[in-house]
């Protein structure tokens, strides 16, 4: 039976899915192991931001109503114009977070609106982590090549499962772990971690791949759930006045006095609406993913989204970063992820040392 040209096919198969997954975790596995640590320190980057930057936290914060004076005088500075969105206080924060257009970090008092802090983009630890997780510090580029990555590491987990799979009968034996010799050692350890950490590991690069292509990814999970596409923000008329941040926080209130409004869209195009995101019970996201639509210049609520109506497919698709970012699940949730963040680079040292003993094998028999 193992003549048979079936035998023989399969044989072949074997051989070079197992030379394709090795040199896909020599080459791939690095860079996805060096992302993922990145993720792993990210998961507590609001504890490490509050613990580096402690004038972030403790400050007296209004009600949110009564931001508005604070956030007319942030955006009349020559800092507020440069800001492409900002973050009430909120998420552990009691400052305002502005996003420059340069991706800066700029920080403001909650009450009065004045400067406490500036996170430069280029030097700021954990932003430069952030830009090399989401985008290998190379932007639009990075993060095409990450998803090609993070496929890849779908392809590995897959391929060693299937490698790995002794039949039913011998799935938990065929798990042992063993200290001699050094190739079966590693060997063994590689296979059982890989397999007990299967679903973490589905999960932590699955999720990530999604990220990476979140907008396929959002609109085939409309269009699968036949589902309307996200509403889009009306044009308005300006009528030659100025913009009241106070009057806009209360009407914004007023229309979803159970959601937490926070972060607003920035510069505002002539025409367009303001996009405020908003938090309603029940949302995983920290920011939430409902919206309010407001013509900036009336302020007259025109519409927007409550996420906690959607249906299935957006629903699914709004889960994904908060599971992905320990936003939802506790404590437990987000150790599993952080050991899952350090799994990648287990698998990576084991696979090269059982490569490398493989390789000594040969050498040392020829040597006996």
């Amino acid at each position: 039976m193992s003549g048979t040209p079936q035998a023989h096919h399969r044989r072949r198969f074997r051989h070079a899915l197992k030379t394709l997954h090795l040199w896909l975790g020599l080459s791939l596995g690095v860079l996805l192991s060096l992302v993922m640590l990145a993720g792993g320190v990210l998961l507590f980057e609001r504890p490490l931001l509050a613990m580096t930057h402690p004038e972030l936290i403790g400050r007296t914060v209004p009600e949110q109503t009564g931001l508005g004076p604070a956030l007319e005088q942030i955006l009349a500075t020559s800092e507020g114009k440069q800001l492409r969105s900002i973050a009430l206080p909120g998420d552990g924060l009691t400052a305002f977070e502005g996003v420059a257009k340069n991706g800066d970090r700029h920080y403001f008092d909650p009450v009065d609106g004045h400067p406490l802090l500036v996170r430069a983009a280029n030097h700021d630890a954990l932003l430069i982590l952030l830009d090399w997780h989401t985008h290998l510090l190379s932007g639009s580029t990075g993060e095409t090549v990450l998803g090609i990555v993070a496929c890849g590491g779908l392809f590995m987990l897959a391929s060693g499962l299937w490698l790995y799979w002794p039949g039913r009968r011998r799935a938990v034996t065929h798990l042992k772990p063993h200290a001699h010799p050094p190739i079966l050692r590693w060997a063994s350890w590689h296979r059982m971690v890989g397999v007990l950490a299967f679903p973490l590991l589905l999960v932590t690069i699955g999720t990530g791949t999604t990220m990476a292509y979140r907008g396929a990814v959002r609109t085939g999970l409309i269009q699968a759930f036949g589902e309307p596409q996200p509403a889009r923000p009306p044009k308005v008329t300006s009528d030659g006045g100025g913009i009241r941040w106070p009057t806009l926080l209360e009407a914004a209130h007023a229309a979803a006095a159970d959601a937490i409004i926070t972060r607003i869209s920035l510069p505002m195009r002539p025409g367009a609406a303001l996009v405020m995101r908003v938090r309603r019970p029940g949302e995983w996201n920290p920011s939430g993913r409902s919206t309010l639509f407001l013509n900036p210049y009336t302020a007259q609520v025109l519409g927007g989204e409550d996420a906690t109506r959607l249906g299935p497919g957006a629903r699914l698709a709004n889960a994904l970063f908060p599971i992905h970012s320990a936003a939802v699940g506790g404590g437990i949730w987000r150790a599993l992820l952080a050991i899952g963040a350090a799994l990648p680079t287990f698998m990576l040292v084991t696979g090269f040392l059982f490569w490398r003993a493989r390789r000594r094998r040969p050498a040392m028999e020829r040597a006996g």
